[in-house]
């Protein structure tokens, strides 16, 4: 195979990197977006444009994307019909003195096709819908203590037990505690350790693991028998999964959840859902308020793009094409003789390439050198797969060829032992670290 000796030409994306480092924390508002998460120096850190799965950097170079804003873009960029809806609705207005009707519109939609919906508050981003969520279950239950497992967003009762503490006061991390993912004993001996003071247990009912047979029905019984309220945060899995969440597929319905990310297709929007008799609190007992909750752009977008994905069975198409691509994906580190290096995670809808402990190489390092392989080939590539509908098959062709390439260089240095020799970037960071 002929090695791609062509670098791409990332210098105003340094330039303005290094003018943002002045006068912004991180250069970056979100985490992952952030240049110590991508191989500085290969990778571009400012895109200017989107169509379809495809963006363009500052740089004028073309990539093809597979982390979507990550996760937040399932019908693509640009996406004509809700695009369309979009500039109606600012033309009508975004923000207004009283409610909109567009907010029952879309609140009639959710409740119509979330099994767990009997209400709906719409809040911007998913940290603020499983906050709200997690206020809501201390009020309905009396009680304060959180079972969690997987990340939840950024607010204090989550990071207060994470390496990025700083700031929150030190009681938060009494109140919460982590259980393992379909372990169903980490979660009974917790509740068996602190009887009578959960109020919640939240979890993403899927990620890249999937739920061993029984668990989550396992979670639900439990919490039901000890008056705890469970949270499915579907954040990533709504709409995306199924139209109604993964809890349409597993059958387990939890008393409250959260969605967010690709339900407005790029737009800021998220939102709890619930029964009745949690989701009235935000009535009478709690205060969950904005000026841009029931902001009508994005209300109009979510209308838009739940409209579409029913109508032209864009999840039959993602999990299709994230089918084929992980299968195949699959059979090249076969053929490569990399089982032992590299795992393909989760469900077609979301998967993740993940690297296996090998030797004195970090798995960072591993990562560092496989995104840099294929973003030298004009692949935007994070080793996540959240397709949107977007994709087909110029897109799984071209992602094969960019992945085999890669593959290639990978095993070659594996087995020369130089990898770390072959990286033309720094390492990437953890955004979270080891005490």
């Amino acid at each position: 195979m002929e090695l791609c000796q062509y670098m791409l030409n990332v210098e105003k994306s340094k330039s303005l990197l290094k003018r943002a480092y002045e006068i912004i924390p991180g250069a970056t508002q979100t985490f992952s977006k952030g240049a110590n998460q991508w191989p500085r120096g290969v990778a571009p850190h400012y895109l200017t444009k989107g169509v379809g799965a495809w963006v363009w950097d500052i740089d004028g170079n073309k990539y093809l994307d597979h982390l979507m804003a990550l996760g937040a873009v399932i019908l693509g960029y640009g996406n004509q019909e809700v695009n369309q809806a979009i500039k109606i609705q600012i033309d009508e207005g975004t923000v207004f003195s009283q409610m909109h009707p567009i907010e029952v519109e879309l609140a009639e939609k959710l409740v119509a096709i979330i099994p767990s919906a009997e209400m709906v508050k719409f809040c911007k981003n998913g940290s603020d819908a499983t906050s709200a969520a997690i206020r809501a279950a201390r009020a309905y239950t009396g009680r304060n203590y959180v079972a969690y497992c997987g990340y939840h967003g950024w607010h204090d009762w989550y990071i207060a037990n994470t390496t990025r503490s700083a700031g929150i006061p030190e009681f938060n991390k009494e109140l919460a505690y982590s259980f393992t993912y379909n372990d169903i004993n980490s979660l009974s001996s917790l509740f068996a350790k602190h009887s009578n003071k959960f109020a919640a247990v939240i979890m993403e009912p899927v990620g890249v693991e999937i739920p061993k047979p029984g668990f989550l029905f396992a979670v639900k019984e439990l919490c039901d028998k000890n008056g705890v309220v469970l949270i499915f945060d579907e954040v990533v899995t709504g709409f995306r999964l199924d139209i109604g969440g993964y809890q349409s597929v597993c059958g387990v319905i939890p008393s409250l959840s959260c969605f967010g990310k690709a339900m407005a297709n790029g737009m800021p929007l998220a939102a709890v859902v619930g029964c009745k008799d949690i989701m009235k609190l935000f009535e009478t007992h709690l205060f969950v308020s904005g000026t841009f909750g029931g902001e009508t752009a994005s209300i109009a977008a979510s209308c838009k793009t739940i409209e579409v994905l029913i109508r032209d069975k864009g999840l039959d198409r993602i999990r299709d094409y994230g089918t084929t691509l992980c299968d195949k994906f699959r059979d090249l580190i076969s053929q490569y003789q990399m089982d032992d290096y590299i795992k393909i995670l989760g469900l077609p809808q979301r998967s993740i390439l993940s690297f296996q402990n090998n030797g004195d190489l970090s798995l960072e390092a591993q990562k560092t050198f496989f995104m840099q392989e294929c973003i030298k080939e004009n692949l935007l590539y994070f080793c996540s797969h959240v397709p949107s509908t977007s994709h087909g098959e110029n897109e799984l062709s071209f992602t094969l060829g960019v992945f085999e390439k890669a593959l290639f260089k990978f095993a070659d240095a594996i087995k020369k032992g130089n990898l770390l020799d072959c990286l033309e970037a720094e390492i990437i960071e953890p955004v979270f670290r080891k005490p």
